[in-house]
């Protein structure tokens, strides 16, 4: 259960073009310990909970274990959740053999744009879409996380 994946800046929605998916999610934390995150995620039609461990020193890999629950289960679990809600916009965009996972943030992290893709391995290679920029894996600032905490609008 550790989950591989480096983290980019987007600089273009080109990506808009390309992508086969798109769904809405919302997601507050219900715990935002530096060693331990829970989370709770609408995601489309569906209900999550995720607990997510410490990141490696390169910011690249850490456990993370997802749980589907109702809607509405989630729904309540929001209630309760920390302030700072997080809503956004999810496109998958298949480059090659790997899919990346595009979030472009709506609220208080409008105009933040990131795209995920995930690794079997920290040392595995994967083709740039043109409309990547800067990386910012490990850069906590870009943890969803620390984005409910200290929005996008405020930097």
């Amino acid at each position: 259960m550790i989950e591989i994946e480096r983290k980019f800046l987007v600089v273009s929605d080109d990506f808009k073009k390309a992508a086969s998916k798109r769904e809405h999610i919302v997601q507050g934390f219900l715990n935002k310990d530096p060693e331990r995150t829970v989370r709770i995620r609408i995601k489309g039609e569906k209900g999550f909970i995720t607990v997510k461990g410490i990141s490696n020193a390169s910011g690249t890999s850490r456990f993370e274990w997802e749980k589907e629950i109702s809607v509405s289960e989630a729904k309540s679990l929001l209630n309760i959740c920390k302030k700072g809600v997080i809503d956004k916009y999810r496109y998958e965009v298949l480059i090659g053999k790997h899919t990346f996972e595009v979030d472009e943030f709506l609220g208080d992290n409008k105009g933040l744009i990131v795209a995920e893709v995930e690794l079997a391995s920290e040392k595995e290679g994967f083709e740039k879409p043109y409309w990547l920029g800067k990386e910012v894996t490990g850069n906590v600032a870009y943890y969803n996380s620390q984005l409910s905490e200290n929005p996008f609008k405020n930097w």
